[in-house]
């Protein structure tokens, strides 16, 4: 079958099995790395992508089922001037980062989150990145990035440029 999206600002028509799944889509049709196929199980949150805006776990998704959609991967979040979104930034600023394989997901989680909620609480943090896994260390550094990211899109700025006025 036929499915069409717009993947990071470009738009892509491919054919796919009907029961392809987004992540392997994205990752062996499209070339995308950024989505990390974890478990398979929807359990750990290494396959999160923004789908219509929303963030979603990309191995319980059918390509066919975000025809039409518009697709955000961590890929996605840089700006064409190789910037980087305010979380992605805040997360290297606050030492969110291990080895990276769940950080594409815990980003693209934390820029649904935010888009929900851009004043949440640490409780509303940890509930809210609950389904996205990071195996190499604690939570500490992960929930400070996102409440950067959340003080600096309320302040305007990004976090290198917060580094910058320090």
């Amino acid at each position: 079958m036929q499915v069409s999206m717009n993947i990071n600002g470009a738009q892509r028509t491919d054919e796919v099995e009907a029961r392809t799944l987004l992540v392997h889509h994205l990752r062996e049709t499209c070339g995308l790395r950024a989505a990390n196929v974890g478990c398979d199980t929807s359990s750990c949150g290494a396959c999160t992508v923004l789908l219509d805006g929303e963030a979603v776990k990309s191995c319980t998704v059918l390509a066919a089922q975000a025809d039409g959609s518009e697709v955000t991967t961590a890929e996605g979040l840089v700006a064409e001037d190789g910037s980087m979104h305010p979380v992605q930034e805040a997360f290297r600023a606050e030492h969110g980062l291990q080895c990276g394989f769940c950080t594409p997901g815990m980003v693209c989680a934390t820029v649904g989150l935010l888009r929900e909620n851009p004043h949440p609480t640490e409780r509303e943090v940890r509930e809210g990145l609950e389904g996205n896994l990071c195996r190499c260390t604690g939570y500490h550094n992960i929930v400070r990035a996102v409440l950067a990211a959340a003080e600096l899109n309320t302040a305007g700025s990004t976090p290198a440029e917060a580094e910058v006025r320090a």
